[in-house]
């Protein structure tokens, strides 16, 4: 009777463990805000405290990420790579992304649009959400490789061209 007692119980337990771990896998439904800003920069320290100032009637729709990058290269770097990768120029911080929209600088005026985007945001499933710091690896790879397509088109022009100039040639003699 002992064993059978734990037969049930190790069986509950086979039954309930993958669920729970997928459960705790998935991703939070709040929206990622990235704010690149840089250490003791006025707007930046503004953009901070209007996003506490919002946190107590938007907090559980979104959750800021921050990227300190006046003294941290590798958040410049990435500020600079995102921006690259947006087709955009992070001219300085703050730069602010929610969505597929960004705001560089900052000023008060720029609140109920990026309350509007944090909602809008928050309405799609977290899976159709564009998170370019998600998608910034495939973006680069595609940009990389346009180069190489480029380069591969040229060559095969190249010996297209070179085969029919030959042809051309071969053509001449015999006539």
């Amino acid at each position: 009777m002992k064993k059978l007692k734990y037969l049930v119980i190790l069986l509950i337990a086979a039954l309930i463990i993958p669920f729970t771990v997928h459960a705790e896998g998935e991703e939070s439904k709040e929206v990622k805000v990235y704010f690149f800003r840089g250490e003791g920069c006025s707007h930046c320290a503004e953009a901070e405290a209007w996003f506490q100032s919002i946190e107590e009637e938007y907090g559980s729709y979104f959750q800021v990420i921050d990227y300190e990058t006046l003294y941290n290269r590798e958040n410049s770097k990435l500020m600079q790579r995102v921006a690259k990768a947006r087709g955009e120029k992070a001219e300085g911080v703050p730069y602010i992304i929610i969505g597929n929209q960004s705001w560089n600088g900052f000023t008060e005026s720029y609140g109920s649009e990026m309350i509007e985007r944090i909602k809008s945001e928050f309405e799609k499933d977290v899976k159709d959400r564009y998170d370019i710091i998600k998608l910034l690896p495939e973006m680069e790879k595609e940009k990389d490789s346009t180069g190489s397509d480029i380069l591969a088109l040229v060559i095969i022009l190249v010996v297209f061209g070179g085969i029919c100039f030959g042809v051309y040639k071969a053509r001449k003699k015999t006539k």
